[in-house]
């Protein structure tokens, strides 16, 4: 904790005390090269999507458990004039799908995968929204030289890989790749490279994203899939759309604006649970203690029970549904009933720049490694955001469709405060994901305008399982006896990558805040990453 609070004072000194420069922006990621490679291109001139392009790719290269180009990419943005926006970076599920499908199908292998978004996504955005000053090809260099050079393995890198060390045994070309010879997993201190996907992002560069969708790579990915019972086709990635700019959702929580994504996403749970949270005693969430930590579980429960008992009814037309879910009204009549009724593998990180963009952009291969099966000749991990569909019609939007958005968790979002942007923040780890955003927009708001202390705070999470899992290496008698009052099954997370005090379980959360006129940034301890300042 300390050593959080002491980077957190660095980067206010440095950015009170550097004489002659003038401030291009900052970054946090989840891996220090990924926020190196942001930091170059702001300090050479370019803005808030250039160093975003740049830092998706070399986290696919740096946190492949996390993401990569077979993958899901969503960006919510605060351009410097404006209202925010939504780059809508959806995944689809095939054209095709067999009549018959187990569970077995939708979680491992190649029938896991939908069609990938993550460089159609990056593409729209260098065309639509770059700076002019980087090339295609320039913004890839980063990730290429990561890919070819190697990146150095540091615990969360180690355990990552070593927990799903025995999944990449199943397919050969995996464990080529991701383990050693003798099939034991990179240690701290090596060198990891990937010269395979060195290979065909310069490729990509090169020929450009339409390489991917609707070049050779495009055949040969159909290829592999045909040959191995996948059922994404050629037809699937050349007639993938291009991502929808659709407007953000927002509620009032305190005085402050707040801004997440729409349907699909998880962001109308997350916004709802800020809501619940607005109803309680002020007193009982504005210090982090027991009474904050039990009420941020009970507005948990209620946000995620909703999303499992009482989902919107789809993922297009849901203005007036979600502006109802959010609303105070709808706080109140859940919580009122709840009182009366009670005796991943994803990433994300954070950009802004001199001239006032911010970014929160969330992306994924769903499962820690995604379906932890690769393109032999490529490299890349298939994702398995197929499993996120539901097999049977329940009346929900969940369910198995053909060329349908998967259900999704990610819940970036954007603090503004008198019409200014004060918060850009996001997180991984699946339905955590909406809990960690509440928990730490609402720390900064609450408890402390300070975006470290936020991060670094334990967190709780809950879902209608009524399962509580509580961070933290103690647990104080008064919130036992709570957690017993409420119906709560205390756990503890077992997720095979954890790291002493804080456990990568509860998320990684990626943010940048404004305090006291000034962008300062923060990396989540439970991941290997940092944030930087800019200057040039």
């Amino acid at each position: 904790m300390n050593r959080i609070i002491g980077i957190f004072i660095f980067f206010v000194f440095c950015m009170t005390n550097v004489h002659g420069k003038e401030f291009a922006g900052y970054v946090s990621s989840a891996s220090p090269e990924a926020t190196e490679a942001g930091i170059k291109i702001l300090k050479n001139g370019g803005n808030a999507f250039d160093a975003a392009i740049s830092v998706s790719l070399a986290l696919g290269a740096s946190e492949p458990a996390g993401s990569g180009i077979f993958g899901q990419t969503v960006m919510l943005v605060q351009p410097k004039e404006g209202e925010p926006f939504v780059i809508h970076g959806t995944t689809l599920s095939p054209a095709n799908i067999p009549d018959v499908v187990s569970r077995k199908h939708l979680t491992q292998g190649r029938t896991a995968s939908t069609i990938p978004s993550n460089l159609k996504v990056l593409s729209f955005t260098h065309k639509n929204y770059g700076s002019g000053q980087f090339s295609w090809n320039e913004l890839l260099e980063p990730a290429i030289d990561l890919y070819e050079n190697g990146i150095l393995i540091g615990n969360f890198r180690y355990l990552a890989s070593n927990n799903y060390r025995s999944a990449f045994n199943i397919q050969k070309e995996a464990a080529d790749i991701f383990l050693k010879e003798n099939g034991s997993p990179y240690l701290i201190g090596e060198i990891f490279k990937q010269p395979k996907m060195a290979k065909t992002l310069k490729r990509i560069a090169e020929l450009g994203a339409e390489e991917f969708y609707r070049g050779e790579m495009a055949k040969n990915i159909a290829k592999d899939m045909s040959e191995n019972g996948g059922w994404i086709t050629y037809d699937d990635l050349a007639n993938f759309p291009d991502p929808k700019i659709i407007p953000t959702i927002q509620t009032d929580y305190k005085g402050y604006e707040i801004h997440s994504l729409p349907p699909p996403y998880g962001g109308w749970i997350m916004l709802q649970i800020l809501k619940i949270l607005e109803q309680s005693d002020t007193a009982d969430i504005d210090e982090d203690n027991w009474k904050r930590r039990i009420e941020l579980l009970n507005a948990m429960r209620l946000g995620h029970g909703e999303r499992t008992n009482n989902p919107v009814s789809g993922f297009y037309d849901y203005g007036n549904e979600i502006k109802t879910k959010i609303s105070e009204e709808e706080a109140t009549r859940l919580l009122n009933k709840y009182k009366n009724g009670i005796g991943g593998e994803t990433t994300h990180f954070s950009v802004v720049d001199g001239d006032g963009n911010a970014i929160a952009v969330t992306q994924s291969i769903d499962s820690y490694f995604g379906s932890k099966t690769v393109h032999p000749e490529y490299g890349f991990l298939y994702n398995n955001y197929m499993q996120s569909f539901r097999l049977e019609d329940d009346g929900s939007p969940y369910v198995l469709k053909e060329n349908e958005m998967p259900l999704s968790s990610m819940s970036a979002t954007i603090v503004k405060k008198n019409d200014e942007p004060v918060v850009v923040l996001g997180s991984p780890a699946s339905a955590r994901i909406i809990s960690a955003v509440a928990q730490v927009t609402s720390y900064w708001i609450d408890v402390e305008e300070n975006i470290a202390k936020a991060v670094a705070a334990f967190r709780v999470h809950v879902v209608p399982d009524n399962k509580a899992y509580i961070e933290g290496p103690t647990i104080s008698n008064e919130l036992l006896s709570e957690l017993s009052r409420y119906g709560y099954e205390l756990k503890r997370p077992n997720y095979g990558v954890s790291n002493g005090q804080y456990d990568p379980y509860f998320g990684g959360v990626h943010a940048l805040a404004k305090e006291k006129g000034v962008w300062t940034g923060t990396a989540d301890p439970r991941r290997d990453g940092i944030s930087k300042a800019a200057w040039k």
